[in-house]
C-alpha cells in the first residue's frame, strides 16, 4: 500500500450525502483532512478557499454538472494542476472518454468499492507529489518540455495539457525510441498494476496528439503493443 508523508487535503463533490458522508469517513479513516460539498455551485469557491491537493467529483448533478465543474478548476491557473477524480454511473466509453478530455486524471463507475478508490487517491497523490528528476528541458522534433516550470511548447507555441497528459508525454519523451507497452505507461504514469485500464492510455494518447497537432505524428503506435515516441529525420 501507498504511504504518505504528510496529511493531504482532498475535497468530494457530490449531490448524494451519503456519498459523501461514506467517502469522507473512509479519508479520514486514512489521515487525509477530507472536506465535502452537496451543492455544485458551490463547488468553485470551496475549491479556491479550500485548496484541495485532489478532487473527488461526481458527474451527475443538478444544475451543474461535473464536467462542467472540472472545466472551469482547468481554466483558473492556481487550481488547474490539481488532480481529479471522478466518479459516474455513466459507463459507457464514450462518457469516459468525455470525462478525460474534460481534464479528470482518473475515473471511478459508480457503485464503486471505497478500498478501490482510496487505493487510486493514494496513487495519484505519491505521483504527484514524486521529486523531478528527468533534464529540466528536453526537445525532440518541435515539441520543447520544461519539466520544472510544468510547460510544453509545439513550434514555439504553448500548449496546455493535463498533469496527466504532461507525464505521459515526458516519459514518451525520456525513452524516445524505445516502446513502451500500455501496461508499462500504466504502471508508470498511472500508478496502475494491471491491464484492466489499457483503454485508459488510448484516450489520452490520441487526446495528446490532437493538442500536439502536426508534431503528434512522432507518437508512433506499435500494433499490440504500446507507443513510443520518434525523431524526425528533419
Amino acid at each position: 500500500m501507498v504511504s504518505l508523508e504528510q496529511p493531504r487535503k482532498v475535497l468530494v463533490v457530490d449531490d448524494e450525502i451519503d456519498v459523501t458522508e461514506l467517502l469522507s469517513y473512509n479519508l479520514r479513516q486514512r489521515g487525509f483532512v477530507a472536506e465535502s460539498v452537496n451543492d455544485p455551485n458551490r463547488a468553485l469557491e470551496t475549491v479556491r478557499s479550500f485548496k484541495p491537493d485532489l478532487i473527488v467529483l461526481d458527474i451527475m448533478m443538478p444544475g451543474l454538472s461535473g464536467l462542467q465543474v472540472c472545466r472551469m478548476i482547468r481554466q483558473e491557473a492556481p487550481l488547474k494542476k490539481i488532480p481529479i477524480i471522478f466518479l459516474s454511473a455513466k459507463t459507457e466509453e464514450g462518457d469516459r472518454i468525455e470525462g478525460f478530455e474534460s481534464g479528470a486524471d482518473d475515473y471511478v463507475c459508480k457503485p464503486f468499492s471505497p478500498k478501490e478508490l482510496m487505493l487510486r487517491v493514494l496513487v495519484i497523490l505519491k505521483r504527484s507529489g514524486e521529486g523531478e528528476d528527468a533534464p529540466s528541458v528536453m526537445n525532440v522534433n518541435g515539441i520543447s518540455m520544461d519539466v520544472e516550470h510544468h510547460r510544453v511548447t509545439v513550434r514555439g507555441e504553448t500548449i496546455e495539457l493535463t498533469a496527466t497528459e504532461f507525464r505521459l508525454l515526458r516519459l514518451l519523451m525520456e525513452q524516445r525510441g524505445k516502446v513502451q507497452t500500455r501496461e508499462v505507461l500504466l504502471k508508470k504514469v498511472w500508478n496502475y498494476e494491471n491491464d484492466m485500464e489499457t483503454r485508459t492510455v488510448d484516450t489520452h494518447m490520441r487526446r495528446l496528439r490532437e493538442k500536439l497537432g502536426d508534431e503528434g505524428s512522432g507518437l508512433e503506435t506499435v500494433r499490440g503493443v504500446g507507443y513510443r515516441m520518434v525523431e524526425s529525420r528533419d
